[in-house]
């Protein structure tokens, strides 16, 4: 039986399963099979720094550990889970999106962002997509499986291994955010998605360290997986793709929306904002003609103003061969105006890598 806020209506089409890696076991587990392996139980936290916190799988590097167990920690523990594809960037290098080949063939993506003052990565979650939103390139591919724990978190350690190595124009830097934004839906992966928080915001050398306030969690409203995550304790900023105010537009949109309507959507949301003391993101992707015009931001206004929700309106970035594209600028201009007529906290999103086939999915797609 599926847990509470556990998905059964959607059915992988893969079913390959990936191969157990370090990441995917809490550090109780390490030590367990570690032991199994016929090692003493502290090489897990040797094996835990190496990979977490030196971001080396490469049993060459780990002098701490005997020549003649490495290769068979290595095997059972640190095994290859993905290899590069190729790296596309633009911004003179400081946007760097990655194409990933999976253990089985399967393709997914992850993003390198660096700005000024920060660095964010957005990861996927899963391999393809089950939403079925009409104006995304992954929801329109459908759903190959999950990606595993350690699939998620090796993203993410890949990203902090280039960032340190000077990989990314701008010098060495360390990682800022990271937004579960990529490929998926993070809460139809729950399980494996809280895990990969978890080894991200342990502290070494069980996991990576990283603060929860920096990760972002973007569903497009899974009702009772939001409730499950408001009880977790994490302090993560939850981020709802609306994209529309109205049942009967959003019913189009979001499919998943026949499900759940945009109230008990909200409704869901802030009671994780209630429990984690952390602001909701309201994410919204403007399209020319179909969600942009002003009535719907007044609408909009009036479901999240006095919450203390931020709007994140998102410039949409068409995929090829899509009807839908991006709200003309003076209509985009007129959607700010409305919210902020109601106090309502807004922002437009910038978007990067419209050259480098940014949008999520436009790189796997045209791989495949």
């Amino acid at each position: 039986m599926p847990a509470p806020g556990e998905l059964t209506f959607i059915a992988p089409r893969g079913a390959a399963k990936p191969p157990r890696h370090l990441a995917d076991l809490t550090p109780a587990e390490r030590r367990e099979a570690v032991a199994a392996l016929g090692e003493k139980p502290f090489r897990a936290a040797q094996l835990s720094r190496h990979y977490f916190g030196r971001f080396t799988d490469d049993p060459a590097a780990w002098t701490d550990i005997p020549a003649a167990a490495r290769e068979r920690l290595a095997q059972a523990l640190l095994p290859r889970l993905m290899t590069t594809v190729r790296h596309i960037s633009c911004d003179a290098g400081a946007t760097r999106k990655t194409l990933w080949r999976l253990h089985d063939g399967t393709l997914v993506e992850s993003v390198l962002m660096r700005y000024p003052d920060r660095v964010t990565m957005c990861v996927s979650s899963q391999a393809g997509c089950g939403m079925n939103c009409p104006f995304c390139a992954t929801g329109q591919a459908g759903l190959d499986r999950n990606l595993s724990t350690a699939e998620i978190v090796h993203q993410i350690v890949d990203g902090m291994r280039a960032l340190r190595d000077g990989e990314v124009p701008g010098g060495p830097a360390r990682l800022s955010n990271i937004v579960f934004m990529g490929m998926g839906e993070p809460l139809a992966n729950y399980r494996r998605v809280v895990g990969a928080i978890r080894r991200l915001t342990d502290e070494g050398p069980d996991g990576v360290g990283l603060s929860q306030r920096g990760i972002t969690v973007s569903t497009v409203g899974l009702v009772p997986a939001i409730h499950r995550l408001a009880g977790e304790g994490l302090s993560c900023r939850l981020a709802v793709s609306l994209h529309a105010p109205d049942d009967e537009l959003r019913d189009t949109l979001v499919p998943v929306n026949t499900r759940w309507k945009v109230r008990e959507v909200l409704d869901a949301a802030w009671e994780y904002a209630e429990r984690s003391g952390r602001r909701i993101s309201i994410e919204y992707a403007l399209i020319r003609d179909i969600n942009d015009q002003a009535w719907r931001a007044d609408r909009l206004a009036r479901l999240v103003r006095g919450r203390g929700a931020h709007v994140n309106l998102i410039p949409l970035n068409p995929t090829p061969g899509s009807k839908w594209t991006a709200s003309r600028p003076e209509d985009q201009r007129a959607f700010v105006a409305a919210l902020e007529s109601h106090g309502v906290p807004v922002t437009v999103r910038d978007t990067r890598g419209q050259e480098i086939e940014g949008a999520c999915g436009q790189l796997a797609a045209a791989e495949r």
